[in-house]
C-alpha cells in the first residue's frame, strides 16, 4: 500500500489557516475586506479580550444568497474571480476563497446574512470546519458573523500569541489602514464595549486621519498629488516638524489596499530632502491608483506584498512630488515661540528677589550666573570656585569665572538648558556624583581598524593630553595644541561625550529628582499606540515619566525628571516614549542608555556655533575628565591628532639625509 495520501479537507484549512489566520487581526482584517468588497458603508467590529474571546463583524452590505451560504464556507470558493484573465484584473480586496474556511476550522463560526431586496436571509454555524446548523434568518440588510473560540482547537498557535494589548494593538492598526483606505466607509471599532475608532464614511480623508492620530496632528499635515501616464498619486503628509522615531506610520494604499512596500515608503523619505531629523520618519499616507495589469497582489495570502510593474517610475513620481509640496511651506519655526518657551524661568527667578537686599541678591545672582552657566553651557560641573580648585585650574578658566558674565554673547540654548530648574544643592549631588564617578578607574581604548573595543585599566596620568587651547575653525572644529603634536577637535562630539556621560548617570539614578511643571503636558496617542503605552508604563515610570490618564487615548504629566531640559519638555518625552513604541522588546538598562544618548545628541552644540575662549578652554578640561574622552556615544572620534613628526613631513622638514652636489651629479651619471 502506498504511503501517499490525500490529507482531510478540515486539515488542510488548519494548515491553510497557518498562512491566512495569524492572529485576531487577521480575522478582523479578513472579514473587514469582504464587508468592503460587499459595498458595505458601514462596518461595526466589536470584539472581546482582544478577539480572542469573540470577534463579531456587522455591515450593511448587499448580503449573501441563502443557496450560496455554505458553498462560501467551502475552500477557493469566491464570486470575485472566475477565469486567468480575473486573476490579473483583481479591483477587489479579497479574491482567494480561504478566509472563511480557514477561520470556520479553527474558531466557534455564525453567519446571519440578509440579502438586498430578499424577504429572507440564512444563518449557518460551523465549529472546528464541521458545520452545525443552518437555517433560515430575518433581520436588516447586511452581514453578521461571529467568530468565538479563536484556534481552540490549535493550542500550539494559542500559546504563541502575544499579550492581549499586543494582539489589540494590531486590530486596531489593521482597522486604521482599512479606515484610510476607504474614508467612504463609516467605521467602528470597540473592544469590551469602549469604543476605539469612529469615521464619518464621509470620504475626508482628514477627518479620518483626525479621528486615529488626532486633530493637533491632523493640522500638521499637507495634501499633496500627481500624476503621470501609467499613475496617480495623492495623499497627506506631515511638516518635517512632525515625525515618529519608526516608518510604521507611513501608510502607502494601492488601489484601496494597505501594502507594505521598503521602496515607495522610502520614496516618501527622499521627498524630504534634508529637512528630517537622522533617525526621524514622517506621518504619511499614500494612495496609488493604477491599471490592475500594473500589479500582481497574488504573490503572499495575506496579500501585503504586491509586485509592481514600473516600480521605480512610481518612485521618482512620488518623490518629486513630495518634494514640490514640501518645498511649498515655509518651514521657519517662530521666534515667538521660542521666546515664550523662557519666560516662566524668568519670572521665577523675580520670586526669589523678593524681601532681599536688592544689590546683594544682584552680586549672589551675579556670581551664580557665571559658574551655572557656564557648567549649563559644557553640559557638567560648573568651573572649581574653591581657593585650592582656583590655584590648580589654568589661567584661562580661571579669567573664565572672574571675568564679568555678558550674557548677550553667549546664544547657545544649552547655556540654560542642563540645570536651570534646579536647585544649587541638586547641581552639587549631581557634580560630587560625576566627580567620584571620572576619578575612579576609567577605560582605556584600543583602536583598531573597523572598531574599538573597550577594555578596563587603570587610568594613566598621560591617557589625554594636556591641551592648550588656540582657536576655533568653521565655527565647527576646536583647535588646540600639546607638547607632542596638534589636535582637531570636533565641538559637537566632545560636548556630546561629557553631557552623555553625565545623563547616563543620572537617568540611571534609583530615585531621580522631579520637577513640577506650571502647566501640565497633555499627550494624546492613537488608539494602538495608546495600547502600546499601557504595556511600557512600568518602564516610563522608572525614568521618571508618570503618565496619568486623562481621557480616551490622552495622558497628563505634571511632573518630569530633572535632567530634562528647560523648554525641551515635552519634546523629550514624547522621544522617550515614541523609543518604547518603535521597539516593544526595549529593556529598561536599553533604554536608558538610548535615552542619555538622545538626549546628549540633542542638547549638545551644533557645528557653526562659535564659542567664546573660555567657553572652549572649560570644554576641553570637562572632555579630559571623562571616562571614555575619545569618542562621541555614536562610536565617532571627538579627537584628532597631528604628531610633530606629521607636521615636519608636511612642510618637509625631515628628508634624507643631503648630498654634496657632487654626489648628486656622480648619482645622476
Amino acid at each position: 500500500m502506498g504511503k501517499i495520501h490525500e490529507l482531510p479537507e478540515i486539515l488542510a484549512d488548519q494548515i491553510a489557516a497557518g498562512e491566512v489566520i495569524e492572529r485576531p487581526a487577521s480575522v478582523v482584517k479578513e472579514l473587514t475586506e469582504n464587508s468592503i468588497d460587499a459595498q458595505s458603508t458601514r462596518i461595526d467590529i466589536l470584539v472581546e479580550d482582544a478577539g480572542l474571546k469573540s470577534i463579531q463583524v456587522i455591515d450593511n452590505g448587499i448580503g449573501i444568497a441563502a443557496d450560496d451560504v455554505q458553498i462560501a464556507f467551502q475552500r477557493h470558493a469566491t464570486s470575485k474571480i472566475t477565469s486567468r484573465d480575473d486573476l490579473f484584473r483583481v479591483r477587489t480586496l479579497g479574491f482567494r476563497g480561504e478566509a472563511l474556511p480557514s477561520i470556520a476550522s479553527i474558531a466557534d463560526v455564525t453567519l446571519e446574512t440578509m440579502p438586498q431586496d430578499a424577504s429572507m436571509g440564512a444563518m449557518i454555524h460551523f465549529k472546528g470546519g464541521k458545520l452545525i446548523a443552518q437555517q433560515s434568518y430575518a433581520g436588516r440588510q447586511g452581514t453578521r458573523i461571529t467568530v468565538n473560540q479563536l484556534f481552540y482547537n490549535t493550542p500550539a498557535r494559542l500559546k504563541y500569541l502575544s499579550s492581549p494589548q499586543t494582539e489589540l494593538a494590531a486590530i486596531t492598526d489593521w482597522v486604521d489602514h482599512l479606515a484610510m483606505s476607504h474614508p467612504e466607509v463609516a467605521f467602528s471599532l470597540s473592544n469590551n464595549g469602549r469604543t476605539l475608532l469612529r469615521t464619518s464614511g464621509n470620504g475626508n480623508l482628514v477627518q479620518v486621519i483626525s479621528a486615529i492620530y488626532g486633530v493637533k496632528n491632523a493640522r500638521q499635515m499637507i495634501d499633496f498629488a500627481g500624476e503621470d501616464r501609467d499613475f496617480q498619486v495623492s495623499g497627506l503628509v506631515s511638516l518635517p516638524k512632525l515625525t515618529r522615531a519608526s516608518k510604521n506610520y507611513i501608510s502607502i494604499l494601492l488601489n484601496g489596499r494597505y501594502i507594505k512596500n521598503n521602496q515607495l515608503s522610502n520614496a516618501i523619505i527622499k521627498g524630504y530632502g534634508s529637512k528630517l531629523m537622522v533617525g526621524r520618519y514622517p506621518i504619511a499616507v499614500l494612495a496609488i491608483q493604477l491599471d490592475p495589469l500594473l500589479v500582481d497582489v497574488n504573490v503572499h495570502p495575506t496579500k501585503q506584498e504586491v509586485r509592481i510593474s514600473k516600480e521605480n517610475q512610481l518612485a521618482d513620481l512620488i518623490t518629486t512630488r513630495v518634494a514640490n509640496r514640501i518645498g511649498q511651506q515655509n518651514l521657519i519655526p517662530s521666534a515667538v515661540g521660542n521666546l515664550n518657551s523662557h519666560q516662566p524661568k524668568a519670572k521665577k527667578a523675580e520670586q526669589f528677589d523678593i524681601g532681599l537686599n536688592p544689590q546683594a541678591v544682584e552680586h549672589q545672582h551675579h556670581v551664580e550666573k557665571q559658574q551655572e552657566v557656564l557648567a549649563a553651557l559644557l553640559g557638567e560641573k560648573p568651573l572649581p570656585v574653591s581657593k585650592k580648585e582656583k590655584q590648580s585650574a589654568d589661567s584661562e578658566s580661571e579669567q573664565a569665572v572672574n571675568e564679568p558674565f555678558k550674557p548677550q554673547t553667549i546664544t547657545h540654548p544649552v547655556m540654560i538648558a542642563t540645570r536651570a530648574d534646579l536647585t544649587s544643592s541638586t547641581v552639587q549631588q549631581w557634580d560630587q556624583k560625576y566627580r567620584s564617578q571620572v576619578e575612579t578607574p576609567a577605560a582605556s581604548f584600543q583602536i583598531h581598524e573597523e572598531q574599538a573595543e573597550e577594555k578596563i585599566s587603570e587610568p594613566s596620568p598621560r591617557r589625554f593630553p594636556d591641551l592648550k587651547y588656540i582657536g576655533q575653525l568653521h565655527g565647527t572644529y576646536l583647535l588646540a595644541e600639546a607638547d607632542d603634536g596638534f589636535y582637531l577637535l570636533d565641538q559637537h562630539a566632545a560636548q556630546e561625550r561629557v553631557k552623555y556621560e553625565f545623563y547616563r548617570e543620572e537617568i540611571g539614578s534609583d530615585n531621580p529628582a522631579e520637577q513640577k511643571m506650571l502647566v501640565p503636558l497633555v499627550l494624546t496617542y492613537s488608539v494602538s499606540d495608546a495600547l502600546k503605552i499601557e504595556q511600557n508604563r512600568d518602564k516610563l515610570a522608572q525614568l521618571g515619566i508618570n503618565l496619568e490618564d486623562f481621557g480616551q487615548n490622552t495622558y497628563i504629566v505634571h511632573e518630569h525628571p530633572a535632567w530634562i531640559p528647560a523648554g525641551k519638555e515635552e519634546e523629550t518625552i514624547r522621544n522617550l516614549i515614541e523609543e518604547c513604541l518603535a521597539d516593544p522588546q526595549l529593556t529598561v538598562a536599553k533604554f536608558r542608555e538610548a535615552t542619555a544618548i538622545m538626549i546628549s545628541c540633542k542638547q549638545s552644540i551644533k557645528a557653526n556655533h562659535h564659542l567664546e575662549r573660555q567657553q572652549a578652554v572649560a570644554l576641553l578640561r570637562q572632555l579630559k575628565e571623562c571616562e571614555n574622552p575619545f569618542n562621541c556615544p555614536h562610536g565617532r572620534p571627538t579627537v584628532v591628532k597631528f604628531s610633530n613628526q606629521d607636521l615636519e613631513r608636511m612642510f618637509k622638514r625631515i628628508q634624507d639625509s643631503h648630498r654634496s652636489l657632487r654626489e648628486t651629479k656622480n648619482a645622476g651619471d
